[in-house]
């Protein structure tokens, strides 16, 4: 089992079932969110339990970012299909998961 939180800790969540790889996402919706780019990891919905409030936007029509109200941690991408994606700068130690990959990358910033 592994978890994570927020900056300030009022959102918490832990994690029973397997991570997927740590995919960094360089979209404009992304970059927008983080301030640069987003590493997000992923597991089975069900297997996330959260607790404290998350606050929910709705970015696109078809999913929503979770993040704390507190303190502003972006912390998750819900979007369709089966699992919750994880901002993996939030997982606590070392959770066993490594960077497999980049996508959007015709959309990173200029800057770099």
């Amino acid at each position: 089992m592994t978890g994570g939180s927020c900056l300030c800790g009022a959102v918490r969540y832990t994690v029973s079932g397997p991570l997927r790889p740590v995919i960094a996402c360089h979209c404009t919706q992304c970059r927008k969110t983080s301030g640069h780019v987003v590493a997000a990891t992923s597991a089975p919905r069900d297997s996330v339990e959260i607790t404290g409030q998350v606050h929910w936007y709705a970015s696109s029509e078809t999913a929503r970012r979770g993040f704390c109200p507190v303190c502003g941690s972006s912390l998750f991408w819900d979007g369709p299909g089966a699992n919750l994606s994880i901002q993996a700068g939030t997982l606590d130690g070392d959770p066993g998961v490594r960077l497999a990959g980049h996508i959007f990358c015709a959309d990173k910033g200029a800057y770099y």
